[in-house]
């Protein structure tokens, strides 16, 4: 087993602990997600397909990924000067709700183009780097590790260099770990390609 396999083991079961936290009685509903993410839209879009500049989209997230990003901003684990005063009213219900609604709608196509030549590079980063083995075969994402297809490229790229620079919160390391080989042309190549990734059909 290699080492980032074994560090996305490692991240799995604390994904275990945290999903096992925010178990609740009265699981989390998608209509009742679809109403509480009525303050989200204005930036990540009616359906989580953000349009607006270095706001990620969130639709057909994991929903695990979800109830732990949301998790973090609460509990100061990751700063964001918009979304941590929103976070900080959530309970865990509504973390549970919203990650639900958010995780069934469905992303779009990417409007991010980019050049066959640049995404037979930006694949190999990838392929260089191993992403698959804790972001799915298709990059899609899986449990509490994030769909990179078709996210945002300047979202993408903006995390990325915050990762880089151990600026971004980081559950158990992994991403800051793993970022610290790539260069600047290497996160140009990588999110370029991933943000005009679409899904596989």
């Amino acid at each position: 087993m290699t080492r980032l396999a074994r560090r996305c083991v490692s991240k799995q079961a604390v994904a275990f602990v945290a999903a096992d936290f925010f178990a609740t009685t009265s699981y989390a509903g998608i209509e009742e997600g679809k109403q509480k993410a009525q303050v989200c839209i204005a930036c990540h879009g009616a359906d989580g397909n953000a349009t607006l500049p270095g706001t990620p989209s969130i639709a057909g997230q994991p929903r695990q990924f979800l109830v732990q990003a949301l998790f973090m901003f609460r509990e100061g684990k990751r700063s964001n000067a918009v979304m941590a005063p929103f976070a900080d009213k959530l309970s865990n219900t509504d973390m549970n709700d919203l990650a639900s609604f958010f995780a069934s709608q469905k992303m779009v196509e990417p409007t991010h183009k980019t050049t066959p030549e640049r995404i037979a590079q930006g694949k190999a980063v990838v392929e260089k780097n191993n992403c698959n083995a804790c972001h799915g075969a298709t990059l899609l994402g899986q449990q509490h590790i994030p769909r990179l297809a078709s996210q945002r490229a300047d979202y993408l790229k903006d995390q990325l260099k915050q990762f880089r620079a151990s600026t971004r919160g980081d559950m158990d390391g992994t991403m800051t770990s793993a970022v610290q080989g790539l260069t600047p042309e290497d996160i140009e190549l990588l999110t370029d390609y991933l943000g005009s990734l679409a899904a596989p059909q």
